[in-house]
């Protein structure tokens, strides 16, 4: 699917997710407009994050080959691992006690509008006309 949506060549080595760290950096500190969100893989399935068929996704600038999910050093690098402490970390009473606010903001009434920018659940108005296929935003 991945090569389909990228006519048959895997993307340009130094776009590639292959960091934990360096998307952490760049969506929590370096770049105002980098947004991520954890898929749900990130939460059961530590496979997708080991590339066992070997497939040749380049090197970066560094020389660095593109291979496995580069992961913390505070899980051991181990894929199961981070996904057993992702899981716990979403399982926890903090979490679960304020898990609706998180929703409000993604899926319920604080997305758009109003209560959006009460929020502050709005985003530079480049990232909205990519999102809704260049149609801006007039939340």
């Amino acid at each position: 699917m991945f090569l389909r949506y990228q006519d048959g060549q895997f993307d340009i080595p130094d776009r590639t997710f292959h960091s934990m760290q360096t998307s952490w950096l760049l969506s929590s500190q370096r770049s105002s407009t980098d947004v991520k969100e954890l898929i749900p893989e990130f939460f059961y399935l530590p496979e997708f994050m080991t590339n066992y068929e070997g497939f040749n996704f380049g090197k970066r600038h560094t020389k660095e080959p593109v291979m496995d999910l580069n992961l913390p050093a505070w899980c051991h690098h181990n894929s199961r691992l981070f996904v057993l402490i992702l899981r716990q970390s979403l399982e926890n009473q903090l979490v679960s006690t304020h898990l609706h606010s998180w929703i409000n903001l993604v899926f319920g009434f604080q997305q758009q509008g109003l209560a959006a920018k009460e929020a502050v659940n709005i985003f530079h108005p480049a990232v909205n006309i990519l999102w809704t296929g260049g149609e801006q935003y007039r939340g």
